[in-house]
Parts: C-alpha cells; sequence; structure tokens
C-alpha cells in the first residue's frame, strides 16, 4: 500500500496534469467559439455580454430598449427579502407564525377551542 506522502504526491501530480489539460481544452473551445461568432457576425452583445467600444456590429435601438426595460425588471426582483421573526409558536407541535398573513390552521384551531393568540406569543 502506498504511503501518503506518495499518494498525495500522485494528487498533486494529477491536479497538475488536469489543469493543463483544462488550459488546452478552453484554448480550443474559445478558438472553435471566436470562428463561429466571425462565421455568423455574433457580437457579445447578442450573447448579453458587454462588447468592447469599436469592435462587432451595433446593437439596434429596439433591442437595446428592451435590454434596459429587462434590466430594470431583473433590478426590482433582484430584491432579497429578510425573514420575519416568529410571533406565534404552539409548543406541543412547534408550529410557528410569523403573525402575517392568514391565521394559519394550527392557531385557527386552537382559537376554536377558547384560547387566545396570547397564549402562543414567542418571549
Amino acid at each position: 500500500m502506498a504511503s501518503y506522502k506518495e499518494l498525495k504526491s500522485q494528487a498533486e501530480d494529477l491536479m497538475r496534469q488536469a489543469e493543463a489539460a483544462r488550459k488546452a481544452e478552453i484554448g480550443a473551445a474559445i478558438a472553435d467559439i471566436k470562428g463561429k461568432m466571425a462565421t455568423y457576425g455574433i457580437t457579445l452583445a447578442d450573447l448579453g455580454g458587454k462588447a468592447r467600444a469599436g469592435k462587432g456590429r451595433k446593437p439596434n435601438a429596439a433591442t437595446s430598449a428592451k435590454a434596459a426595460k429587462g434590466a430594470k425588471a431583473k433590478a426590482k426582483v433582484a430584491k432579497v427579502r429578510k425573514p420575519v421573526a416568529v410571533k406565534y409558536r404552539n409548543t406541543e407541535t412547534n408550529e410557528a407564525w410569523s403573525g402575517r398573513g392568514r391565521v394559519p390552521t394550527w392557531l385557527a384551531a386552537e382559537l376554536a377551542k377558547g384560547r387566545t393568540r396570547e397564549e402562543f406569543l414567542v418571549g
């Protein structure tokens, strides 16, 4: 059985070989992509990226307007809401409710039994 040092050396050699193969394949892929872009007249803007100044075709006004609207819509969607703290908890079943929106069925059932919301308040 190989020692730890031998296995680690083999692993490092394999990582170097994998990185060299990756770089070679990336180079071939980039060359292929550039060739197809030149053949069909595709620019980075057509792909949704940012084109360098002075290279490729200029996008038409309609495409630019649609892209601007899409960017605004994405900016609105990108807002991340923070989770709301739990306000009510059923200690028997560990079900929880933030106090926002519709009353959950578990709380509605308990209220129907005559219990109050204050009994389920957290801390």
